[in-house]
């Protein structure tokens, strides 16, 4: 068996004193959607801060066979991990198309200054992002506006993706034409995190699965194996049960 990409092995982290995971322990294999989910105060946004580097932790986090111990936030984005926070954090004041371009800041970073194809890349997952590229970001839609926050993303070409919440807001509509993205990216061969509170969506789109609690792990496994677990069915999908598979 193959090495994950991601080994995340007793981790710890918090805000000052006061520490929100107690000993995370999570796996991630090259190319899959990984989701944790969890109720609100759970400590889902401060694991994807933690493991981009955004906050200090104690533990260990192996990436592609290396550990992050100590590397700084910027130097995480250089080895490929790009992180979509829940408050997408996008220029409002800049057109769409100058916002995705200052996603591959990694890009030019490495020497590849020529971003057409990762435009035309992301264009073709999110074709309203094309005719909206002129438009300043701040105008945008709740659904576009996450379009552009993956998007710009993206530009990185990143080989983990990190999402927190992005349905958080969002007509069911446009909830669903995320997660159909989120689905499509498996194409690209990205690894994908996914935090999310919308846990049936999260285990539809998902191939392994955390349920976070309380700053810890209580339960994990394959995805439709907690979509049809009593106990998350109970917690977290309400009364309605999954279809059995046919």
């Amino acid at each position: 068996m193959n090495a994950p990409l991601l080994d995340v092995q007793d981790l710890h982290a918090g805000y000052g004193r006061a520490e929100v995971l107690h000993g995370i322990r999570l796996k991630a294999t090259a190319g899959s959607v990984v989701t944790v989910i969890g109720p609100n105060g759970a400590g889902k946004s401060t694991l994807l801060n933690a493991l981009m580097g955004v906050l200090p932790s104690r533990g260990e986090i192996a990436y592609n066979g290396l550990s992050l111990a100590n590397r700084s936030l910027e130097e995480r984005v250089m080895q490929g991990i790009a992180l979509v926070p829940e408050t997408r954090a996008l220029f409002g004041s800049m057109a769409v198309q100058d916002n995705l371009l200052l996603g591959a800041y990694r890009q030019v970073r490495l020497g590849r200054r020529d971003n057409s194809a990762s435009l035309d890349h992301v264009y073709s997952l999110f074709p309203r992002l094309r005719e909206r590229r002129a438009q300043l970001a701040g105008t945008l839609s709740g659904g576009e506006r996450q379009m552009l926050a993956v998007g710009r993303a993206l530009m990185s070409r990143p080989t983990l993706l990190m999402l927190d919440e992005p349905s958080l807001g969002l007509a069911p509509l446009v909830v669903k034409d995320v997660f159909r993205t989120i689905d499509g990216l498996r194409s690209t061969g990205v690894t994908i995190l996914l935090v999310e509170q919308n846990a049936r969506a999260a285990l539809e789109v998902a191939d392994h699965a955390y349920v976070l609690e309380m700053g810890q792990i209580a339960l994990e496994g394959a995805a439709h194996d907690l979509a049809r677990d009593p106990r998350v069915i109970d917690t977290y999908l309400g009364a309605a049960r999954p279809k059995a598979s046919p």
